[in-house]
């Protein structure tokens, strides 16, 4: 029996009785408000001009690792890859900024902190290692009182998806006696910084584009494409919850939703 239940579970954490298919996941609608897990599917839809133009079901509730399967889904479907994507932060990755970069498309994919370190505190913070000084041709930091934060190793850290990034480690060397101690760090001894120097290369590249013309124009269709879609699909149409039991079924459920939608849009039919 648990070898079985190993078997159902496989790389998930947890699985329903009722659907092995489903993943027990935290869901945006908690009635209860305390973070009770449900089981669910994570459904991703793309939308252009608010017609679903890719669909897709993931056991994973995390966004971040259906971005590069469902673009490749995206790709197989159509016959070519899309020219651009529009994404929130939850997508945001170093993974998912490569994968961009090789499939040759135009990333208007936010990041963490991208609305956050745009605020006035932010920027001012002189102690947020974001805000150190770095002197690339000379790979160091500099640190609130001057001092130099050399590099002193690196470590490589692996995703859920076995992505593997590479962490450089820069640490000052006198900080003892130091009058912005108590400000600058917690911790005792000297004060070392974790950077990901190509997630930064990717995240500064990110930033302009989102912050162009056509970034912003891009920024304010995706509240109207795949977040309309979804309302409409909630709301106004009261589908929230699937009406089948297993992967395949509910596939085939929300693939036959997705086609009446796109029709119920094509001939204006208003409910």
């Amino acid at each position: 029996e648990y070898e079985k239940s190993l078997d159902i579970l496989g790389e998930r954490n947890s699985y329903s009785k009722t659907d092995p298919d489903a993943t027990f996941m935290r869901l945006k609608e908690d009635a209860m408000n305390n973070g009770q897990t449900k089981p669910a599917y994570n459904l991703q839809i793309a939308t252009e001009n608010q017609y679903w133009t890719n669909f897709a079901l993931y056991h994973n509730p995390t966004d971040t690792l259906t971005f590069k399967p469902f673009l490749d889904k995206y790709k197989k479907r159509h016959g070519k890859q899309s020219k651009c994507v529009t994404a929130d932060s939850g997508y945001g990755s170093e993974e998912n900024y490569e994968y961009i970069e090789m499939e040759e498309m135009v990333g208007y994919v936010k990041y963490n902190w991208f609305h956050k370190e745009q605020h006035k505190p932010f920027k001012e913070d002189a102690f947020n290692q974001a805000n150190f000084h770095y002197n690339k041709d000379e790979d160091y930091y500099v640190c609130p009182m001057g001092q130099h934060m050399n590099p002193c190793g690196q470590r490589q850290t692996k995703s859920d998806s076995s992505y593997a990034s590479v962490i450089s480690l820069y640490r000052a060397q006198r900080c003892e006696g130091c009058p912005l101690g108590g400000l600058c760090k917690k911790a005792k001894g000297n004060r070392t910084i974790y950077v990901n120097h190509k997630l930064n290369a990717y995240k500064k590249e990110a930033f302009l584009l989102l912050t162009s013309e056509e970034g912003m124009k891009h920024r304010s269709q995706r509240p109207i494409e795949p977040e309309a879609a979804f309302g409409q699909m909630k709301a106004d149409m009261h589908y929230k919850r699937f009406r089948h039991f297993g992967k395949d079924k509910v596939y085939m459920d929300i693939g036959l939703f997705g086609i009446g939608f796109n029709l119920k849009k094509y001939l204006g039919i208003k409910r």
